[in-house]
């Protein structure tokens, strides 16, 4: 007989979002929870992700609501001293890992069914035994997997191999027992700079690599996003400022620049992709000491000594290795209302920040009863791909903070959680500098949205 699944909610995916999610339900109601996800563990991606991969932001706006990440620690060595650290591959699935057990099945009231596949008839079957597991009517399906990002390692590259060229995905480099005298990296975004810069780290030479970037990326600066009200919330009125003003997109994004918050690596070439992961200033000094880059589109065809792209060809070294960092990384489906009629799909909330918009779900799934009424407070914000994507993320991503901050717990426990990168401490215990911030974000966000509302 076929088991059936004993819990109020089935979480299908056991990443980043459902994490966060199941984390913020079961501190507020006394719901039974099942986790689901295809892979042996808990923590998604990162349980396949590159060696070397660190996140990109700091370690504090990363994980569940209930336990920090890293401890809130500040560098105090090295290139990036003063700004907040970011956690590695093996220290974040440790995390989740022992969040898991520590605190998820410590509760009595979560089971995580690893190695199993949820299907659309609201069953649940192991990869490993074969045995299926029925979903009761009752059960609420949360789908923590609209937005789970594709990477290099689990996909295949988006271009033809001949035989005798040698291509591996990102993950490859740290397991290479042989070099080359030339490493071309295929790709425009995070995994392709974290390459780079590990190459360089290694000893290659700059004139080794050669970094086939189909569009160039604005990035946004690490500095100014860091756990810190001051400097966060600044930012959010510089951009409001810069967009008052901005006369086009392109526009918006030079005046971004001239605010030490967008970077670009070549400023010779106006990106066009701006999925803006961060970048430390010297990371960007690094890149920018690599001069062989092609603009010549996607990459069709790689053989031993050429690559064929769609505007042209270029000769390489016999023996270079071709690093696959072309997966598409984030993905685009349309913003579905999160509580929807089948299932409550997982997607960001206020601009970016996917773990807090997830941990905030849970938070308003607990303490709610209506759909609409959630879905009123909650609307989901889409992620950026291009220019027009990052100003319409803002734009929706601060109405949303605005109807999710009107209701006053919520706001209580947003200002409490260190996911949520705009909180703000009380009111004594803030500072003039954060007070002058705040006047800003007063006078400047019905500017802003307005402006924005126009250049898209």
């Amino acid at each position: 007989m076929e088991r059936i699944v004993d819990a109020d909610y089935l979480v299908v995916g056991a990443g980043a979002t459902g994490m966060a999610f199941t984390d913020a339900l079961i501190d507020h109601t006394k719901a039974r929870v099942a986790l689901v996800d295809r892979r042996h563990g808990v923590g998604g991606h990162w349980l396949d992700a590159y060696p070397f991969v660190r996140l990109h932001q700091a370690s504090a706006f990363y994980g569940v609501a209930s336990t920090l990440l890293g401890g809130g620690l500040v560098q105090s060595r090295g290139p990036e001293a003063g700004l907040h650290e970011r956690a590695d591959a093996p220290e974040i699935c440790a995390y989740y890992s022992h969040l898991l057990g520590g605190r998820l099945l410590e509760s009595g009231r979560v089971e995580f069914l690893a190695n199993c596949d949820y299907t659309a008839d609201r069953r649940v079957r192991s990869r490993i035994s074969g045995k299926q597991f029925t979903v009761p009517p009752q059960c609420r399906i949360v789908d923590a997997r609209y937005l789970a990002p594709s990477i290099p390692a689990d996909t295949a590259p988006p271009f033809e191999v001949a035989d005798g060229a040698r291509v591996i995905p990102v993950n490859g480099l740290a397991h290479l027992a042989e070099g080359a005298s030339q490493y071309v990296i295929v790709g425009s975004g995070k995994s392709a700079t974290d390459a780079c810069i590990w190459l360089l780290a290694r000893g290659v030479d700059a004139a080794q690599i050669c970094w086939v970037r189909p569009r160039d990326p604005w990035m946004l600066n690490r500095a100014v996003v860091q756990p810190d009200p001051t400097v966060v919330l600044g930012m959010a009125a510089d951009i409001m400022e810069a967009a008052g003003t901005a006369t086009s997109l392109e526009n918006l994004f030079l005046r971004l620049e001239d605010a030490g918050i967008m970077v670009r690596i070549d400023r010779a070439f106006t990106p066009t992709m701006a999925k803006t992961p961060t970048l430390a200033t010297w990371e960007l000094e690094q890149l920018r000491t690599i001069e062989h880059v092609v603009r010549l589109g996607h990459v069709r065809l790689v053989q031993r000594g050429r690559i064929t792209l769609e505007e042209g060809a270029v000769t390489l070294a016999k023996d270079a290795i071709v690093v696959h960092c072309a997966a598409s990384g984030l993905q685009y489906p349309p913003n579905v209302p999160i509580w929807g009629r089948t299932a409550i799909t997982l997607q960001p909330i206020r601009a970016g920040f996917p773990c807090f918009g997830a941990a905030l779900a849970g938070y308003v799934e607990a303490t709610r009863s209506d759909d609409a009424e959630k879905n009123r407070l909650c609307p989901p914000t889409p992620y950026p791909n291009s220019l027009a994507d990052w100003a319409r993320m803002n734009l929706l991503g601060t109405r949303a903070t605005m109807s999710f901050g009107s209701q006053p717990d919520i706001k209580e426990w947003a200002n409490g959680v260190a996911l949520n990168p705009a909180r703000v401490p009380p009111e004594q215990d803030r500072s003039a500098a954060l007070n002058a911030v705040l006047a800003r974000l007063q006078v400047q966000v019905p500017r802003g949205l307005a402006a924005l509302a126009e250049l898209i």
